[in-house]
């Protein structure tokens, strides 16, 4: 796999120094240095779910997805929060803990399982993710990738080489070293779990 190398920032604009063209339907272009007179950092944020749910089952912890947007955002501006996720049309809690998510401030991506011969069901969302991420570089000034999956690796070089700087949040047990190769900034979900875990009523 080929990386291309990052260009870098120019710090007195606080704005990306090449830029791709890339439209998307229902997408405006806007450029960045006449977005907001505030100077506010904007971001979005893609949460990995399959991966997210395998962290908090190894963290013993049940996640609350109010706070952990909260935790990811900080005091910067939230452009957008994308949720992707396999589904089960039979599983009724799914569908109301989804319904939930896109009434709390995010946009859920999903897809049919898939059932292999073998007998398991999967449901790859990378494709989504990534192409979801270079769309809404552009209008960003950080991307926030909650996922370990190393298969990420070429879409936030490219995303990097943009100028938008990445933070990539997961169990450092599950994350791919070519996430860490390429990511501008990494935390540990062991580090935080204690601000985005629903508390235990006794």
């Amino acid at each position: 796999m080929h990386l291309l190398p990052r260009p870098q920032r120019d710090n007195k604009l606080g704005i990306k120094s090449q830029q791709q063209s890339f439209e998307q339907p229902g997408l405006k272009f806007i450029d960045k240095s006449t977005v907001s007179s505030d100077n506010q950092e904007r971001i979005a944020i893609f949460i990995d779910g399959s991966n997210l749910f395998y962290a908090a089952t190894h963290l013993n912890i049940e996640i609350n997805y109010i706070k952990l947007l909260r935790c990811l955002t900080k005091k910067r501006k939230l452009l957008r929060a994308y949720f992707y996720t396999a589904i089960d049309n039979t599983n009724k809690k799914q569908q109301g803990f989804l319904l939930w998510m896109r009434r709390n401030g995010y946009r859920v991506v999903t897809k049919e399982l898939i059932q292999h011969p073998n007998g398991s069901q999967k449901a790859n969302l990378e494709v989504e993710l990534a192409v979801d991420m270079l769309a809404l570089a552009r209008y960003c000034d950080t991307l926030v990738l909650l996922s370990g999956d190393g298969e990420l690796t070429y879409a936030v070089d490219a995303v990097s080489y943009q100028g938008v700087q990445v933070e990539v949040v997961s169990l450092g047990l599950m994350t791919s070293d070519s996430l860490f190769k390429v990511a501008d900034s990494y935390t540990d979900l062991a580090k935080i779990k204690h601000d985005i875990q629903k508390e235990c009523i006794t």
